[in-house]
């Protein structure tokens, strides 16, 4: 029992870190795929999933150029789960706010990560699906 109670708690740790990753993915997916999107980039970006972000096959902590510039804004630390639920409107704001603003970033390409979106592209020039 104790061996069991030391592995729940250990995943636990793992689990926690990640919630504030699916608030932005949540807030992301909204945002850019929701109500009125374009159903081809609604398809692209379930297909990248993840990878709108990170960098496929890699660990999660590798993000691609895109997931860098919304990381400048969006700190997971900032968004724990607790403070989430307290303030679900303030922290949706905050992440459409930090989004918006990595959005007027720009890719490797030279447009900005916003421009490519609204012209149903993935943000990321490295972007691989």
């Amino acid at each position: 029992m104790k061996r069991f109670a030391l592995t729940l708690g250990f995943m636990l740790l793992l689990v926690a870190p990640a919630f504030a990753t699916n608030e932005f993915s949540k807030e992301w997916k909204d945002h850019y795929t929701g109500e009125g999107a374009n159903e081809e980039f609604v398809k692209t970006a379930r297909k990248a999933g993840c990878n709108v972000c990170h960098v496929k096959g890699e660990k999660k902590t590798e993000r691609n150029e895109y997931g860098k510039a919304v990381g400048e804004f969006l700190k997971k630390e900032d968004f724990t789960k607790e403070w989430v639920a307290a303030n679900p409107e303030k922290a949706k704001e905050l992440i459409l706010a930090g989004l918006k603003t990595a959005g007027e970033k720009k890719s490797s390409d030279g447009k900005a990560f916003a421009d490519k979106l609204k012209a149903g592209e993935l943000p990321a020039t490295d972007s691989k699906l």
